[in-house]
């Protein structure tokens, strides 16, 4: 795909502040959906919540102009998806784009098998990244040094499953003939949890291999398929959700008065009322703008972002 070049920033209330859900099509890059945004948007301030692998489709959350200040945040929250899981076959990537390192008959794998390999991957599990990918392994990215031939251990990490359902399982026949299973399933999972190690523990579990063939993100926190639109819609009309009501999707409301609005815009930290959740907590002005992304700190509100 070419690139197009940045375009110039645009004019001081050319483009509006706010989120844009993009459905990202196959074959994209994240920074290519940003590259193309910022040519729809006009500005070079656009960034992303959390990447897509080029293979897969659905939810990007982009940030333009002051909302690229929310989108660390936002990579924090849960997201969900819809997978194909090849049983069957190993890959270099742990998906349908990297090379096959084994086969296996899968002919054989019962639907009980399969679903109890999923139950020791759902909930609290610890996970080892897969080897291409954007983790920094002492400074430099896990991909480049699995590209340049490094033999090296990735550490596992905490994440949580907190649904891995199976839908179906379909038998087929991979292009050289070896009998292979198709699983459908749909995933809702922490942020940093990579649903291509889940397919490649699968496969490990059953004994046969596996990697990932397709994949759908279908929510990003509050943010789902219902609001996202196409590159080719956004040309057309560039749909913008305004930053105070992506906080109050995202984030927990807490509503000021005059007074705290003040103290908060000086840096003081006042105290935060209980709240149910953890997270950032947006703060809303007696007169209903969003002023500033805050967190609890020992009681106390430390800022993460203003925006009033």
């Amino acid at each position: 795909m070419k690139r197009q070049d940045t375009p110039p920033r645009s004019p001081a209330g050319g483009t509006p502040s706010g989120l844009v859900i993009v459905d990202k099509p196959a074959g994209f890059t994240s920074h290519d959906v940003v590259a193309k945004m910022r040519g729809i948007a006009r500005t070079r301030r656009v960034g992303h919540a959390g990447t897509l692998d080029p293979m897969a489709t659905g939810v990007l959350v982009l940030g333009v102009e002051r909302a690229t200040k929310l989108l660390g945040h936002l990579a924090l929250t849960e997201k969900e998806y819809v997978a194909t899981i090849r049983l069957g076959q190993n890959t270099v990537t742990d998906d349908a784009e990297g090379e096959i390192t084994s086969r296996a008959d899968a002919s054989a794998l019962t639907r009980e098998a399969i679903d109890a390999g999923v139950a020791k991957l759902t909930g609290a599990i610890m996970q080892v990244p897969s080897k291409v990918s954007a983790i920094k392994i002492d400074g430099k990215r896990s991909y480049k040094r699995a590209r340049e031939g490094e033999d090296f251990e990735i550490p596992a990490r905490p994440v949580t499953v907190s649904s891995f359902t199976v839908h179906a399982v379909h038998p087929a026949q991979a292009e050289d003939g070896t009998p292979v299973q198709d699983v459908l399933v749909s995933v809702v999972c922490s942020s940093g949890t990579y649903v291509r190690a889940l397919a490649r523990d699968l496969g490990a579990d059953t004994g046969v291999g596996g990697h990932l063939t397709a994949l759908r993100r279908t929510r990003v926190g509050p943010y789902g398929l219902g609001q996202a639109r196409t590159l080719e819609q956004l040309q057309e009309e560039l749909t913008v959700m305004p930053v105070a009501d992506a906080a109050a999707a995202a984030f927990q409301r807490w509503n000021v008065g005059e007074e705290q609005a003040r103290l908060l815009a000086n840096g003081v930290r006042i105290r935060v009322p209980q709240f149910d959740t953890e997270g950032p907590i947006a703060v809303f002005g007696p007169d209903g703008r969003f002023l500033v992304l805050v967190e609890n700190q020992g009681g106390r509100a430390k800022s993460l972002a203003a925006f009033g």
